[in-house]
């Protein structure tokens, strides 16, 4: 990867971890790789789990950063393709089964979009952003 652009993603996932810990949850591993990739954040939050009848479980949070500078290629949220949400759902999978998680895990993406200058213009954290 380029200097630039790896400046860029790091400026964006050091966002990310602020936007993330401002809204409650915990940052327990950055940049976890394994062969197939790499997973930018794993966080945890309590939160009820619906689908277990829980009202407060402890959910393991797998986190997509998204950094645009400018729209020339698209917005932050427009880099979240099919084929990314693929790969996300695969290395989570890898992570999950790795660890041993016992409990509920989703993942959630933030975008991080800045103007031409670098100048930060947003950042959206959406919950569930990759499902099925």
């Amino acid at each position: 990867m380029q200097d630039g652009r790896r400046s860029l993603g790091t400026q964006g996932e050091l966002i990310a971890v602020r936007a993330l810990q401002k809204a409650g949850l915990r940052i327990v591993e950055r940049n976890w790789r394994c062969r197939a990739g790499e997973l930018d954040i794993i966080a945890e939050e309590r939160a009820p789990d619906f689908s277990r009848g829980a009202p407060d479980s402890r959910w393991l949070v797998v986190v997509e950063v998204r950094t645009r500078r400018g729209r020339a290629f698209g917005s932050a949220l427009q880099a979240f393709t099919r084929r990314k949400q693929k790969k996300l759902r695969d290395l989570a999978t890898m992570y999950v089964q790795e660890k041993k998680w016992p409990g509920p895990w989703r993942i959630d993406a933030v975008a991080v979009q800045m103007d031409r200058s670098g100048r930060l213009i947003s950042v959206e954290h959406i919950r569930h952003a990759v499902t099925g």
